[in-house]
């Protein structure tokens, strides 16, 4: 489905949702911005970048929940990692290949920025604090799924959903309370096991009174036990 654009209210310079790197540009940088973007609303499930497609945007998540992904052979997913409102999406694809390596999709509703890529590489020549948070950001997010991926491999199957709700609890919504976004089959892609041994784990996890479910949502109810189920593997 194609995206749906708007009129921008807000210029760049007043936005309240900037990420760490626009918020260090000048005035002047930020008009720029301004006068070299598109906003887009995608409603969720959408596509918003196709693996194999061609780099031509820099997309700026300001709001919503996106799952970054890939397929194998025999079209399956792998969830990579899911990103956070005030990110930008497709960085290392946009600096180390004209062709996007991943695919993104909206988990729920969402707003983006389209940013010519010309300006936005304008800008990181000729801003050097700008190109430091855009470099912290890409080599952030780069150390933390490397160190999710190695620590995933370590573990068994009750280790990684406990560390997967960990990750949702920690890194994604900063609270004990949340509502997974997508399915119990997407879950176990993120994982990497199956939906069944996902499902099982889950109902094994409210039998000892680690947490709460209702559907999609979860409460964790026993930290410190959901903690030591990770760390064990």
């Amino acid at each position: 489905m194609l995206p749906e654009f708007q009129d921008e209210l807000v210029p760049c310079r007043d936005c309240m949702e900037k990420s760490c790197a626009a918020a260090v540009l000048d005035i002047s940088e930020l008009d720029i911005i301004n006068a070299n973007h598109s906003v887009a609303k995608f409603i969720q499930g959408d596509i918003i970048v196709h693996e194999g497609s061609m780099t031509s945007h820099v997309i700026y998540l300001k709001s919503g929940l996106v799952k970054e992904y890939i397929k194998n052979a025999k079209e399956k997913e792998q969830i990579l990692q899911i990103v956070k409102k005030s990110s930008y999406l497709g960085l290392p694809s946009l600096f180390g290949s004209r062709v996007n390596q991943y695919s993104y999709a909206a988990l729920e509703d969402i707003n983006v920025c389209y940013i010519d890529v010309n300006v936005f590489n304008q800008l990181i020549k000729q801003n050097g604090k700008f190109a430091y948070e855009i470099l912290v950001s890409v080599c952030r997010d780069s150390l933390n799924n490397f160190h999710r991926f190695m620590s995933q491999s370590q573990k068994k199957t009750y280790g990684r959903v406990a560390e997967a709700l960990l990750y949702f609890s920690n890194i994604i919504y900063e609270s004990k309370s949340f509502e997974i976004p997508f399915s119990r089959r997407e879950l176990a892609d993120l994982i990497g096991i199956s939906r069944e041994s996902a499902t099982r784990v889950l109902s094994k996890f409210m039998e000892d009174e680690i947490l709460v479910l209702k559907g999609r949502s979860i409460e964790i109810i026993n930290m410190q036990m959901l903690q030591q189920i990770c760390k064990n593997g």
